[in-house]
């Protein structure tokens, strides 16, 4: 086997890229990598020749032993991890890394049956081997890049946040600040504008840690504290931070009396936090002079149904489509991060329920959360 490897091996190695071509990108295809099949075809050539010279110690020390670690060390073990890394970074699957190695397998079959060339059964189990180990070497350092890779996005994800909250809290902070020192100093009164500086500040800042907290336990899988609550207690502590938000911003808010016998059965805070910030998308994209946000909340089937509508200019089908992606932002006003939706919509997922958003009658949009029906025993 190894004359007949030999005498093809230039054959062999035409067959394995166009192989490879019908698989990827002509510029790969065509470049032959530094520790690809003709590195290893070379060392199966001497792993065959030590065999053949019964150089036990030569032979496993190029293509190590059979059903090894993929942590062994042998001269194929090595190559294969440097070739998975190559195959990574020219952006193959991990499907084509193994195809990879099963090209030259199968290209040394059709030329051994075209030329009738006979190959014991003891050679093609030194193949095998060989085909074994590389596969299991490379694939194994294939996915240890990958999940470096995405272990340095997330690290990177994780800074970005880290450094835009600590940047909006910051600003809230400094400018609640400020306003508390000209209240106390007297230089102001505590009705008047600068009030209403240190109250923006202070709600900004608690919904920023709602948010927070919510998208915490979200990424760390947490599971919901899931327990039966009044959906009209639920419904009035929301209305006071809302009046109160509506106020500072000159809109005209109104929020609908629930039925007291409803009930949701769900994390409190996640769904808090979650009507929070619809609440706070329809104050800040309502209609700068004459902003209107209504929050209602009935039952309707077996579906308890929490709707906040503004009267801002509205968004297309399209906006819509995007609206609930990370980091998306529409609109004017472009304070924040865009993860809120996001969030949100996780947040109310993880509760049995649902966030959609659709065209309000006039103009701006509809918020709606259904979650299941409950009712107080």
């Amino acid at each position: 086997m190894h004359q007949f490897l030999t005498a093809n091996r230039g054959a062999l190695i035409a067959r394995c890229r166009d192989k490879v071509a019908l698989r990827s990108t002509p510029p790969v295809a065509e470049q032959e990598l530094a520790h690809g099949i003709t590195e290893f075809l070379d060392q199966l050539i001497h792993t065959l020749l030590a065999e053949r010279a019964d150089d036990t110690q030569r032979s496993r020390q190029v293509s190590g032993v059979s059903g090894g670690s993929s942590r062994a060390i042998s001269d194929i073990a090595e190559s294969a991890a440097h070739h998975g890394r190559e195959l990574m970074g020219h952006g193959f699957t991990i499907e084509e890394v193994v195809h990879d190695y099963g090209d030259l397998c199968q290209a040394i079959s059709d030329m051994a049956c075209e030329t009738g060339t006979d190959i014991g059964v003891d050679e093609f189990r030194t193949l095998n081997r060989c085909l074994d180990n590389a596969i299991a070497s490379a694939v194994t350092e294939y996915t240890r890049g990958r999940e470096l890779e995405a272990a340095d996005r997330n690290a990177q994800e994780l800074n970005e946040r880290l450094g835009v909250f600590a940047h909006e809290l910051r600003n809230m902070l400094f400018a609640a600040r400020l306003a508390h020192r000209a209240i106390k100093a007297g230089n102001v009164g505590t009705n008047g504008a600068t009030a209403d500086v240190l109250d923006r500040a202070l709600s900004g800042m608690g919904k920023l840690i709602d948010r927070s907290l919510a998208e915490v336990r979200i990424i760390a899988g947490m599971p919901p504290q899931r327990r039966r609550f009044s959906l009209a207690e639920f419904i009035a502590e929301i209305k006071v931070s809302a009046e109160m938000e509506a106020q500072s911003r000159g809109c005209v808010f109104s929020a609908s009396a629930a039925d007291p016998t409803l009930a949701l059965e769900a994390d409190r805070d996640l769904i808090l936090a979650a009507v929070g910030n619809l609440l706070q998308n329809a104050f800040k994209f309502s209609r700068a002079d004459g902003g209107v946000v209504t929050l209602q909340a009935n039952a309707a089937q077996e579906r308890i149904l929490i709707a906040v509508q503004d009267n801002g200019a509205g968004l297309s089908d399209v906006a819509m489509q995007a609206l609930f992606q990370p980091f998306t932002q529409l609109g004017d006003d472009r304070s924040g991060i865009g993860l809120g939706l996001s969030i949100a919509r996780r947040s109310v997922e993880l509760n049995d329920g649902t966030l959609d958003v659709r065209h309000a009658p006039d103009h701006g949009c509809v918020f709606t959360i259904a979650m299941p029906r409950h009712t107080l025993p």
